[in-house]
């Protein structure tokens, strides 16, 4: 049969639709600012045109990644708090975050970073158990093992006892970490919610895109004034591990101070994100929030000190792409070292120029990943930039172990640490959260913890990539890491 056997009604429907799928995907990205990779939005264009009836409902579905009223993240003026003595914030960074809607740094105490998953974990408890009127837990997994249910088992515990505790799981990890169900929790009056979860029949509410949108932020806050993060799901693989299933490499950390009140804002916009479709909404829960976390910090005690901490959430929810716009930044002004650690490394090419650029003018690019994690596309995908990164001087360590830390240090100025990984999904399309560090004595406590993961490690040693491997690296990266 040939294309002259088809009907013509066939060629005026195809062409229709066509037509529709691609100005939905013009002015949808035009009017959302999705400012997509080019080849993401030539794949995009070459679906909607070859097969509308396939391209549409996927775009529909998966296409969007940004809010439409993401915008309402965006400052009034691009200037950030004045200074105040002691303040080690440098002034770029405070201007560019400022620019970004991000609220400026503040002063925080009594940090902690887990030197392993039993730190960790003491850490988690001893945060919930602290809590006296709220309990706000965000994660992207909770598992399905022992360590889960002492999870669990403790938030409701807190429930009991009459404080406010909510529970905001990612649709998606929830059925990646087996849990589905949290009866029991509810029973005891905690209140759980499942972020975007990607079955939802239409009548349960639109999914308007947000079925690739998943919440990968990790964050405990006990009565807005205690801040456990870091890049740990609940789950025994992120701690210390379980029969069959050995402990991995992660990092978190936790601090005190106006900043987790801040973090509480985060944390109620998404929760009431995960309940109304409805913008407004979402804006007065954020401004609530926003509010919240002003008055914490007006009330913390005098002898606070300077700005040493900066909450940096990304994702849908700000019109710019936030962690990605401060390390890229961050890249081509660093003058001696850049020390990352990072469990996919996958970066878009404007990040992967700024790491070989910054390599090639004499810093020194230290970057940590595990010789072999747990997603087997990633690891085909990686070894592109890393041939990249590796001719232009930089230098890649491979642990022997699952590393799913998130981390990098600039110079001696900045620290970032938390959820987002060196990769597009989390630079891109995820909800994420960081936290930026500028005082000396954390920023080196960060660093720290990063080279001891290079003692163990052993370097990267490139080798050239055959026809197949060439072409299988570009298609994973072309299609799983894009779109």
């Amino acid at each position: 049969m040939s294309l002259t056997d088809l009907p013509s009604e066939w060629f005026s429907w195809h062409g229709l639709m066509s037509a529709i799928g691609l100005l939905v995907f013009v002015l949808g990205s035009h009017a959302l600012g999705q400012r997509r990779h080019p080849s993401a939005a030539i794949a995009w264009v070459l679906m909607i045109t070859l097969l509308p009836e396939l391209g549409v409902p996927l775009y529909l579905m998966f296409g969007t990644r940004k809010l439409p009223r993401a915008a309402r993240r965006s400052p009034d003026g691009a200037r950030g708090a004045d200074p105040v003595q002691g303040d080690s914030v440098p002034p770029w960074t405070r201007r560019l975050t400022a620019a970004m809607g991000l609220h400026p740094a503040q002063a925080c105490h009594d940090l902690h970073i887990h030197a392993d998953g039993r730190a960790a974990r003491e850490a988690l408890l001893r945060v919930v158990d602290a809590a006296r009127e709220r309990l706000d837990v965000c994660t992207f997994i909770l598992g399905r093992d022992d360590f889960g249910a002492e999870c669990l088992e403790r938030i409701a515990a807190r429930a009991r006892a009459g404080v406010r505790v909510r529970l905001l799981v990612d649709g998606m990890g929830a059925w990646m970490g087996g849990r589905r169900e949290f009866a029991q929790a509810r029973q005891a009056g905690v209140q759980v919610l499942r972020f975007a979860p990607p079955f939802r029949m239409p009548w349960r509410g639109p999914l308007r895109g947000r079925t690739n949108l998943r919440n990968h932020r990790k964050l405990v806050v006990a009565d807005s004034r205690l801040l456990w993060t870091g890049g740990r799901n609940l789950a025994g693989e992120y701690f210390e591990g379980s029969p069959g299933r050995p402990a991995w490499v992660d990092l978190s950390f936790d601090l005190a101070g106006p900043l987790a009140a801040e973090a509480s804002a985060v944390f109620e916009a998404d929760w009431v994100f995960s309940q109304s479709s409805r913008p407004e909404a979402i804006d007065d829960a954020f401004a609530r929030g926003r509010e919240a976390a002003e008055a914490a910090a007006a009330l913390a005690e005098p002898g606070a000190g300077a700005a040493t901490a900066q909450l940096l959430p990304s994702g849908p929810d700000y019109a710019e792409d936030t962690v990605h716009a401060l390390l890229l930044t961050s890249c081509y002004r660093a003058r001696s070292r850049i020390l990352a650690v990072t469990p996919y490394l996958v970066p878009d090419e404007s990040l992967l120029a700024a790491l070989c650029l910054a390599a090639r003018r004499g810093v020194r690019v230290d970057i940590v990943m595990p010789a072999r994690s747990n997603h087997r596309l990633a690891d085909i995908a990686r070894h592109r930039p890393m041939r990249e990164l590796a001719a232009a001087g930089a230098h890649l360590w491979l642990a022997p172990q699952m590393v799913h830390a998130k981390a990098v240090v600039i110079d001696e100025h900045l620290a970032m640490a938390g959820s987002v990984n060196l990769d597009g999904r989390s630079l891109f399309l995820n909800y994420e959260l960081m936290v930026g560090f500028y005082r000396p004595q954390d920023i080196a406590g960060f660093a720290r913890w990063i080279e001891a993961l290079v003692a163990d490690a052993r370097a990267y040693q490139p080798r050239p990539a055959g026809l197949a491997r060439f072409i299988a690296e570009g298609l994973v990266l072309w299609l799983a890491f894009q779109l």
